[in-house]
């Protein structure tokens, strides 16, 4: 399994350009966020004290939540590939068989998730010139797993059964694409239509980016809206902050959502896995 997961992991960041492009999504959102997105928002939210920070630490959840999905996906085109080329049926023959195969690049992905939205947290830190909660890196430590299994599981599903590396890129862009407008980073949720709005909390990733923002922004939350609760309320709905169902979800149903996701995914991944194996 060592050897299997070094490979991988060898094989993706040898790729710079496909290191790059996987983080692409999540560099559009942003850059699209600092050209031209800040100052609309901060404009919007010009009644609030330091919204400047506070819209950042927003942009950083989305962000973050974007790059584990890109990232994963990214790393998972190895299957495919091996598939492709049938290097899948050399290493097929190894002790740990198909079921180690497939596990092998669903654990690569988690990592290689993990590691690249440490980095985004790094950049986007850097940038902005804030310095980390250390209470809050544990947390935010949990959410990265969290998205990175998530997003890995989701990601894994969606191309099981592809077989060619050129049809995958096509699905590929409409990830990278699509990626930024379902966490809502290029257009908050809350000034979307219904239907719009109803597509997005169907998408795994919104509850993550929704978990990003409320351990990113907690501080500056309780300062901006220090004793108006009800303009609270309507910012993280607006914001997507914390996802509006009937109400709005507190973060630990977020969790129980997210955490009731990945189980169902991985069930599906083990049925998907036990079904290809035996067609083999």
């Amino acid at each position: 399994m060592l050897a299997l997961l070094k490979r991988n992991f060898i094989l993706y960041f040898r790729n710079r350009s496909g290191v790059f492009f996987s983080l692409l999504g999540a560099l559009i959102s942003f850059l699209l966020y600092i050209i031209f997105l800040q100052k609309n928002l901060t404009d919007s939210w010009s009644q609030l004290p330091d919204n400047t920070n506070l819209l950042n630490d927003w942009l950083m959840g989305g962000t973050l939540a974007v790059t584990g999905m890109t990232t994963s996906f990214t790393a998972l085109t190895q299957m495919v590939q091996d598939r492709e080329n049938q290097v899948d049926q050399d290493l097929f023959l190894t002790d740990l068989g198909n079921w180690g195969l497939q596990a092998s690049y669903l654990i690569s992905s988690i990592v290689i998730s993990f590691i690249m939205q440490v980095f985004m947290y790094a950049v986007m830190s850097f940038y902005f010139k804030e310095s980390p909660v250390i209470s809050h890196l544990p947390e935010i430590a949990l959410i990265m797993l969290l998205s990175s299994l998530l997003s890995s599981l989701v990601n894994v599903l969606l191309i099981y059964r592809f077989q060619s590396v050129d049809s995958l890129g096509k699905l590929a862009t409409i990830v990278g694409t699509a990626s930024g407008f379902l966490v809502g980073t290029y257009i908050p949720i809350g000034v979307l239509p219904d239907s719009a709005q109803l597509f997005m909390k169907c998408t795994p990733a919104t509850y993550i980016a929704s978990l990003y923002r409320q351990v990113l922004m907690k501080e500056q939350l309780e300062t901006a809206f220090s004793g108006n609760n009800s303009l609270l309320q309507e910012f993280q709905d607006k914001m997507g902050i914390q996802i509006n169902w009937q109400e709005l979800l507190t973060k630990e149903e977020t969790y129980f959502i997210v955490v009731i996701i990945s189980l169902v995914a991985i069930l599906l991944w083990m049925l998907f896995v036990k079904v290809f194996s035996k067609r083999k």
